[in-house]
């Protein structure tokens, strides 16, 4: 693969003439006939791909979390958020709008964030488009909708695809907004930096390459009012999310306190996740730096660059503290910005055929990828969904239900059986003192004397894990024992790497 010096200049623009925008060339002209429309087939495309195969993944842990909160009312949602993940609390709510017009199946959990992305796919190629030229800009749309982790993303029941939608808009606008500073321009770039903090906190680590973009300008044109302005609309975009990071911080250590400090080379592990395959990252990094290696037009890239890399090493050293932060899933929202300096190394490839060879080549490598993310047990197994038929097959009204709790409430396996369980299945949480509700929080309070909160419950599902012969494994001490005195084992069923037993009540 060659690129001439002619390349170079028809990959970043810089044969058209400079002094325009204050970056050394003129901005790529207004899209005419097809090319206005290149932002929503690369929407329609992003979404389809996402949406495709959703519903056949088991929900994981995490979704379930999502499901779990966003089911509730308004009023014990918000009551939750008070006490943990707040974080996730503008999401929670969206979600909860959703779930009560389109109901909860795992396509349309997942379908909000199929949306957002496709909203990021249409910022991406407006981004490809205002940087470079048309060519990026359709090269940017292609390789963005068909990235195995912006499928992984967009279809799962988290917040992740919002965050990477507004950093991703959020960087557009600010590209417009230095054009021609005003009002009418800032005031959408505040939007979309308020609601990429409220969508997640450490997102808003995008604002340091995005001041490093302004403070570059800056000393091109020397105009006061693009500093002033900046300062200002972060400044008010900031109101809203101030309150949600002070909480956050309260509840940090309940939320992220497992995230281990990170090594160097955590970083090529992270760079991996960002696309959802070594090999496309590895190909993603090898085009990303041709557009840096321009002797004319470079400074697109080093802007694209910052917006990619300063996050990543910002949230390193920051992780080097009491609390890490440092997960390929907090830093998605960087990806697009690779994807279009990687989109603009293709571009300028010559001869064109080649360019799109490359092209063709990153897309195929994902394919397996792509079809891994479709099996039903990528992201959580069956187990869940198998033990709930078992429950369904031999409940009657009034049966209690005893999930493994304790040191292993992470799994959420009440969570897994909950949602699987019909309609007209309704358990009553044995040990459970105080619901998840009632208590404002994701997970119950148990009881502190179990035997005491049996009460007449005449048979109870216990679901714990398999791989022994005690049907009470790893439950809490004072659990097996308040069973093993009360009631007698009638049926056990092991569902994979769970156990569901059912018992009757003896005494």
């Amino acid at each position: 693969m060659t690129m001439s010096s002619a390349a170079v200049a028809a990959g970043a623009g810089s044969d058209r003439p400079a002094d325009d925008d204050g970056v050394g060339r003129r901005p790529a002209p207004p899209a005419t006939g097809r090319a206005r429309f290149d932002w929503l087939w690369a929407a329609v495309l992003t979404f389809a791909a996402a949406v495709a195969g959703s519903g056949t993944p088991n929900l994981w842990r995490d979704e379930l979390a999502s499901w779990n909160a966003a089911v509730r009312s308004t009023g014990d949602l918000v009551e939750m958020l008070g006490n943990v993940d707040a974080v996730s609390g503008l999401y929670y709510l969206l979600l909860h709008g959703w779930i009560s017009v389109f109901g909860d199946s795992q396509t349309m959990l997942r379908m909000p964030s199929a949306l957002a992305m496709a909203g990021a796919a249409a910022f991406v190629v407006l981004t490809a488009r205002t940087l470079f030229d048309r060519r990026t800009a359709v090269f940017a749309g292609l390789l963005f909708a068909l990235l195995p982790s912006v499928t992984r993303y967009g279809q799962e029941a988290r917040s992740y695809a919002f965050v990477v939608f507004a950093v991703t808009a959020a960087t557009w606008l600010l590209l417009r907004a230095l054009k021609r500073p005003s009002p009418a321009r800032w005031a959408p770039y505040a939007v979309a930096v308020a609601a990429a903090g409220l969508f997640h906190i450490v997102s808003l680590l995008f604002l340091l390459p995005h001041a490093l973009i302004v403070l570059m300008r800056w000393r091109q044109d020397r105009r006061g009012r693009t500093l002033v302005g900046y300062a200002l609309t972060v400044a008010v975009a900031l109101v809203p999310v101030v309150p949600l990071v002070l909480l956050g911080q309260r509840q940090v250590g309940r939320q992220i306190s497992w995230i281990k400090t990170p090594h160097l080379r955590s970083i090529a592990e992270v760079w991996d996740a960002l696309f959802g395959s070594p090999l496309i990252a590895l190909a993603i990094a090898a085009f990303a730096l041709l557009p840096l290696a321009w002797r004319r037009g470079r400074r697109p890239a080093v802007e694209l660059a910052l917006v990619g890399a300063a996050p990543i090493a910002a949230a390193w050293v920051v992780s080097q503290g009491s609390t890490s932060y440092f997960m390929d899933r907090y830093l998605l929202f960087t990806m697009p910005a690779w994807v279009v300096l990687a989109a603009a190394g293709l571009a300028a490839l010559r001869p064109r055929p080649v360019g799109v060879a490359g092209l063709a080549a990153v897309i195929l490598l994902g394919l397996p990828d792509q079809r891994q993310i479709r099996t039903e047990t990528v992201k959580s197994g069956r187990e869940g969904e198998e033990a709930a038929a078992v429950i369904a097959k031999g409940y009657r009204p009034g049966d209690g239900f005893v999930p493994v709790r304790g040191a292993d409430t992470v799994y959420m396996t009440d969570f897994q059986v909950e949602y699987s369980l019909p309609e007209g299945v309704v358990l009553r949480d044995v040990f459970a003192q105080r619901t998840a509700v009632a208590s404002d929080d994701l997970f119950p309070v148990e009881c502190e004397q179990p035997e005491q909160c049996l009460g007449t419950t005449r048979r109870v599902w216990v679901v714990t894990w398999s791989g022994t012969a005690n049907p009470y494994h790893k439950l809490p001490d004072a659990q097996a024992r308040a069973l093993e005195k009360h009631y007698k084992v009638v049926q056990k069923t092991k569902v994979r790497s769970l156990q569901v037993t059912l018992v009757e009540r003896v005494r």
